[in-house]
């Protein structure tokens, strides 16, 4: 078992090491970031200021606020004594060989024996910054590679050299997965290493089809996106936010440092993104690149007189059957297409293929890495390989052949040879939920609906899981699901079908209904552990506030959203919030209250949804004890020992009958006084006001003239009174249906 790094110093406040400090420091390290002292002033300005810079990125870089207190600033005139606490040092300062070893030069004769130091360089050869140093310190050497933004990008390149020693690589690699989260990939010390080196290649494959080929930046970002299990961002917004010079700078490197590339030319930039950058034409940072907003309009260059334009219509022919489609059906079904969207999306799937091949064994030995680089590192969904495997490699290779392109030797029969996958142990199931055992006797409830929605269907499979778990000699139940997101909410299709047909009692009776199923929930005598991640928002918030014990990942994004469609929470939300901003006050006085009550009443009023799962924890959404883990990938797994754990030591359901003390008309008049500033201040709508009236009135007891201790069912019935009619309002139907059509919400 290796000893994990408690102290880690970040040398280089840029960009990349002030985010690079505030990961280290959201995982719990205790972290020095250092720079070069300033010329004037305090010696300090410079790191300070990169600093500050760096806390105002969005997203944030930090989990909360108070992580920012692990983070030392200082340097190098004044702090590079501090770098003797350090188990770990990062160097990521400027990209310059010899800026970068003198400075591995002054570590030497600083550090301790047993240190380890890496740097975080994406063009200079790993092995040359140690170059000088004693085989000790070589020893102890690599390359670490995050990529940007590093809270949020899962992969980590590992480079080490002939010199690194194996049980520092094992470290390293060890820390990285358990401590930061990280998929970590072995990366051979080649120029740009594996992710990048592929990615650029792909970017620049969609820049000649531009420059060359006739297809416009919105044909091509719509053939390079989600259509193919790639980020939105595609080709042209990517290359926009990483910068037009940036790509300049990295293809000509990889020019001149890859002389035996087969593919060497695709690195030759076309001259109209030169003339791009020449004009200030950088992307994101001069708000102008491949496209540009102009008055909320999304406009594109054009290459052959440079203004900017609005989209065309797409030339691509019929694809929405083929969006339509499961991703492997999609990537097949458009392979096999005819017209240009099939030309492009063949042509370029069959050179990024070749090329892949190709780097095998030059930047990594196995297929696999390529893969997992490309998948951490460029959010795709399949990598070059599995790619190859689901198109079938025989007809890949004769696509190839036909193309007159060399196929290196070891390239023969499927990357991924076929399993036959374990049979699904379903104890119930519906077209939208599954209860499924995990082993051990915990069951996992998993709902499949789109966007993982409360559907009725969900609803109801829920309380079949409950029955059966009740009825039954297993021991727990999880409730989760393998999504990127765990629950988009309640369904506002069906609830809105519900509406305008005007059946009131209906939804009534389903507001009741729901609230009586997060309570059987809470109350449960067998351990419910949620396991959540992602966008957790309405309906799925409150489920996750009912269940007694929650894992989540780090990255959990939960609020109760509902005035974004002009609801309230109606499930239990505001109930649960009352009750723990009372929980949390030092005393059941008013004062002691009330602070806690309006930081909930305006984290619901202005639909704020946590940027982090400790956020989330002090805004109220997450309870104290719930276990946070720096990657949510084993969080089911967790959930299930978490369950099983629970049973061993006799698990005991919350007390129930518990009473909640609301503040009564004086509290309300507080909080309606905050609202009224909100509106005033142009900050909401008459609407969002009333709507916040709505919220304070349930929150503070209804029409309570004094502070009280009230029942759970008292709040459920105020929620439900309240929740009710405002679906009969034109506005609320409004943003649902705008919200429906358009995915944004509307503030009315």
């Amino acid at each position: 078992m290796f000893k994990p790094f408690q102290t880690v110093a970040v040398l280089g406040a840029g960009v990349m090491g002030s985010q690079i400090a505030a990961h280290l420091a959201n995982v719990g390290l205790t972290v020095h970031l250092l720079d070069i002292a300033s010329p004037t002033g305090s010696k300090n300005d410079l790191v300070e200021s990169a600093w500050k810079k760096a806390l105002k990125l969005s997203p944030p870089i930090l989990f909360t606020e108070k992580v920012a207190r692990r983070v030392t600033l200082g340097n190098f005139d004044e702090h590079l004594d501090r770098l003797r606490q350090a188990d770990w040092i990062i160097e990521a300062v400027v990209e310059d060989l010899q800026i970068k070893q003198q400075l591995m030069e002054r570590l030497e004769s600083i550090i301790q024996p047993e240190t380890i130091v890496s740097t975080n360089t994406s063009g200079i050869p790993i092995r040359w910054i140690a170059k000088g140093r004693s085989e000790s310190f070589r020893k102890r050497f690599l390359g670490t590679h995050f990529f940007n933004p590093p809270r949020y990008l899962k992969l980590l390149e590992l480079i080490p050299t002939q010199d690194t020693d194996a049980a520092v690589l094992d470290r390293v690699k060890w820390f990285g997965e358990r401590y930061l989260g990280k998929g970590i990939v072995i990366a051979k010390d080649t120029p740009n290493f594996i992710a990048n080196r592929i990615g650029i290649f792909v970017t620049l494959l969609g820049v000649k089809a531009w420059a060359e080929q006739g297809y416009s930046i919105e044909e091509i970002d719509t053939l390079t996106g989600t259509l193919i299990g790639r980020p939105k961002s595609a080709t042209f917004r990517t290359a926009d936010l990483v910068g037009l010079d940036t790509l300049i700078a990295v293809a000509d490197h990889l020019y001149q440092a890859v002389p035996n590339d087969e593919h060497r030319e695709i690195f030759q930039i076309p001259d109209v993104l030169r003339k791009m950058v020449a004009n200030g034409m950088l992307g994101a940072k001069t708000k102008q690149g491949f496209y540009k907003k102009q008055q909320r309009q999304i406009l594109s260059i054009n290459p052959k007189t440079f203004a900017y334009e609005a989209a065309q219509p797409l030339n691509l022919g019929e694809l929405d059957a083929i969006a339509a489609l499961p991703l492997r059906d999609r990537i097949r079904a458009l392979y096999a297409s005819s017209g240009r969207a099939g030309d492009f999306f063949r042509q370029t799937t069959l050179e990024m293929l070749n090329y892949s091949a190709h780097r095998v064994p030059e930047i990594a030995d196995d297929p696999q890495d390529i893969d997992l680089a490309m998948r951490w590192g460029f959010g795709w969904d399949m990598g070059p390989f599995e790619l190859w495997d689901v198109l079938g490699v025989e007809t890949v290779l004769a696509d190839m052949q036909a193309a007159e392109m060399s196929v290196p030797a070891w390239v023969k029969q499927s990357f991924y040879p076929s399993v036959t996958a374990e049979e699904e142990k379903a104890v119930w199931k519906n077209a939208e939920a599954a209860l499924l055992e995990m082993g051990d006797g915990v069951l996992l409830y998993e709902f499949r609906s789109k966007g993982n929605t409360l559907s009725n269907k969900v609803l109801e499979g829920f309380a079949a899981a409950l029955s059966i778990l009740e009825t039954s000699d297993y021991k727990g139940l999880v409730i989760g699901n393998k999504s990127d997101h765990f629950s988009g909410g309640a369904n506002l299709a069906e609830m809105g079908m519900i509406a305008q047909s005007g059946d009131w009692n209906a939804i009534a009776k389903l507001i009741s209904d729901f609230q009586g199923l997060l309570q059987r929930i809470h109350y449960f005598p067998k351990p419910i552990v949620a396991a959540i991640q992602g966008r957790v928002l309405g309906g799925g918030c409150e489920l996750v506030m009912a269940c007694p014990k929650v894992v989540a990942a780090a990255e959990t994004y939960i609020g109760l959203v509902e005035v974004g469609v002009g609801l309230i929470p109606g499930a239990g939300g505001l109930m649960r919030m009352a009750s723990r901003a009372a929980e949390r006050a030092a005393t059941e006085t008013p004062s002691h209250v009330l602070p806690f009550l309006r930081t909930a009443f305006e984290t619901i009023a202005i639909a704020k949804v946590s940027s982090s799962a400790a956020e989330a924890q002090a805004l109220g959404f997450l309870p104290h004890d719930a276990r946070i883990l720096i990657s949510g990938e084993h969080r089911l797994e967790v959930a299930k020992a978490e369950v099983l754990h629970l049973d061993r030591i006799g698990y005991v359901p919350p007390p129930q009958n518990n009473s909640i003390f609301v503040l009564g008309q004086a509290g309300r008049a507080v909080l309606e006084q905050i609202a009224y500033v909100y509106e005033q201040g142009g900050f909401a709508s008459q609407y969002d006001r009333y709507l916040a009236s709505r919220l304070a009135f349930v929150l503070t007891g209804g029409e309570l003239t004094a502070p009280a201790l009230v029942s759970e069912d008292y709040l459920l019935q105020l929620e439900r009174e309240s929740f009710v009619p405002l679906l009969r309002q034109e506005k609320t139907q409004a943003r649902m249906m705008h919200l429906l059509k358009t995915k944004k919400p509307l503030r009315n």
